[in-house]
């Protein structure tokens, strides 16, 4: 699923274009974001690519949906 990853001062927000719907990150299996899962503030949860720490935000990347 394409999702769009965004920071907004030190909140990370998620962007998922099909169903209209933004919401925060509240919790990231990984320090690094990348290649972890990031659940949402609904309980989806995502698993993100993996890609170079230094990436930029805000980005459109597809990932996985796993639960939620």
């Amino acid at each position: 699923m394409k999702i769009t990853l965004r920071k907004a001062g030190e909140q990370l927000t998620v962007y998922v274009a099909k169903k209209d719907l933004e919401e925060k990150v509240i919790e990231q299996e990984q320090p690094g974001l990348w290649g972890g899962k990031v659940t949402l503030g609904n309980g989806w949860i995502f698993q993100l690519p993996d890609m170079p720490a230094e990436t930029r935000l805000p980005i459109s990347v597809e990932a996985r949906r796993l639960e939620g």
